[in-house]
């Protein structure tokens, strides 16, 4: 299976509203750090979260978070 795309090296830090969110797994969206169905035909499937009130969330950024698909800081370790 082919490797994820790192968009940043840093979460995106967004304020969210309740709801369902979809998170891009492949990297390829144009829309991140949501999924805007650019995965099709690549082996990857976004993540959907639900949230339930207002809170800011630390998306992964890099792809690499063993927390998918929120940030656990591993961005700090790539080169």
């Amino acid at each position: 299976m082919e490797q994820p795309i790192c968009t940043q090296k840093q979460p995106y830090v967004i304020e969210e509203s309740p709801g369902t969110k979809v998170w891009c797994a492949c990297g390829r969206s144009k829309n991140q750090p949501y999924c805007d169905g650019s995965h099709q035909g690549s082996g990857f499937t976004p993540i959907r979260v639900e949230i339930t009130e207002k809170k800011t969330v630390a998306w992964c950024g890099c792809r690499q978070s063993g927390n998918k698909p929120f940030c656990d800081g591993s961005h700090r370790k790539l080169d």
